[in-house]
């Protein structure tokens, strides 16, 4: 997975692209809160535990990253199951 560096804040120094189940209530979402998001292993492994009648959606997030109102944020890079 490539790594990029978006933030300068000493706690969040890389952000990476990798794959998460992420909860969302629209599908029509760039960035989600970090707390909506669980980063698995690999793809499989967020297809198995993705759930959209739950609002749980397999995706390739980058983050962590802080946004300009000091939130932890993912950026949805790409959905799986949608």
């Amino acid at each position: 997975m490539r790594s990029y560096s978006l933030d300068p804040h000493p706690s969040i120094s890389v952000v990476k692209e990798t794959f998460a189940v992420v909860r969302i209530p629209r599908i029509k979402r760039e960035r989600v809160p970090a707390n909506n998001v669980e980063v698995v292993e690999d793809l499989d492994i967020a297809m198995e535990k993705s759930d959209p009648s739950n609002h749980l959606y397999a995706a390739k997030v980058l983050g962590p990253s802080r946004s300009s109102e000091g939130m932890t944020l993912y950026y949805i890079l790409e959905m799986y199951n949608v």
